[in-house]
């Protein structure tokens, strides 16, 4: 029997795994996908991770290192939207621009690998897994373009898609249960949120223990209940509004009632988001707190909490 008292992955995104301690539950699944061992070196705190989900869906960018030593920036999101591919480009496109520093040379743009885990059908492809890569062809005789040996001397790298994002988008609607290797038990978990017995891929014994609901404190599990359920009402209104929108048919009004019910669902996300930007900052004025009375350094507190030295000194 497997775990099925699991949080969510999105959750777990964004309230667990940002904890170093829990490093290795991304670790094991950014190296199974990748093929690679990669190690988690922090969690960005970029523009990107302090915003809402209406402009940057649920994600977090890491900063991370392969076998090589190659330090590379991967985002991984959670997402429902429908204009999903060009909120993919914006996204990674400013994740690049976040990271560039004042007198940076191009030449040291870190490579972003951007992750997908989409819970919605995404274009008519059957596969359930995609990588993207850039690469140029020639139009007259279809030569793939590669770099000189001074290029690669110079950039480091080898290939020309090695300089550009690479995307993986994983499709779980097109994903049906079958685990025919260890990626394949990550994205069975992803899908159903269970960790079968037998399961050994990296980084899932670590989230089997570390994951679990009924070991999360009474307050955490009061909230992570409320966002399930609030995922549950968001689901059952754009069901209710596919049916009903399919009964009315073409009768009058039908776009007058489309329009107000996307207003009153605005208004409700909105009113979702200050609630949980408002208990974010609580508990980030908590933690702040406890390091204080922890006499630690107002520069660790600072880099740990995103607070600044005046707001930490009036705590």
């Amino acid at each position: 029997m497997g775990e099925r008292k699991l949080v969510s992955f999105d959750w777990a995104m964004k309230k667990i795994l940002r904890d170093k301690e829990n490093f290795c539950i991304l670790e094991g699944f950014l190296s199974e996908l990748l093929f690679n061992d990669i190690t988690i070196l922090e969690i960005l705190e970029s523009e990107s991770n302090q915003e809402s989900r209406n402009d940057k869906h649920n994600r977090v960018d890491i900063k991370v290192k392969n076998s090589a030593g190659e330090l590379i920036i991967v985002e991984v999101q959670y997402s429902r939207e429908d204009d999903f591919l060009h909120r993919l480009l914006y996204s990674t496109s400013k994740t690049i621009t976040e990271h560039m520093s004042l007198g940076m040379e191009y030449s040291e743009i870190k490579k972003v690998i951007s992750v997908s885990i989409l819970y919605f059908d995404l274009g008519a492809g059957e596969d359930y897994i995609y990588r993207g890569q850039t690469s140029f062809e020639g139009i007259h005789n279809h030569s793939i373009l590669k770099l000189n040996d001074h290029q690669k001397l110079v950039y480091g790298i080898q290939t020309v898609p090695d300089i550009f994002p690479e995307y993986y988008l994983i499709n779980l609607k097109k994903y049906h249960d079958e685990t025919n290797d260890t990626l394949d038990e990550w994205i069975y978990f992803l899908k159903n949120g269970e960790i079968k017995d037998g399961f050994h891929a990296r980084g899932l014994l670590d989230a089997k223990e570390k994951l679990r609901v009924m070991s999360m404190k009474t307050e955490d599990r009061q909230k992570y209940d409320r966002y399930v359920e609030d995922l549950r009402d968001e689901a059952s209104w754009f069901k209710s509004t596919y049916i009903r929108g399919a009964m009315e048919g073409r009768e009058e009004g039908r776009e007058e009632e489309r329009i107000r019910q996307e207003q009153i669902r605005a208004k409700e996300i909105a009113e979702m988001e200050r609630k949980a930007e408002k208990e974010k900052h609580e508990l980030i004025l908590t933690m702040a707190r406890q390091l204080k009375s922890a006499k630690t350094a107002i520069e660790t507190i600072i880099l740990a909490t995103g607070l600044s030295e005046s707001e930490i000194e009036a705590l």
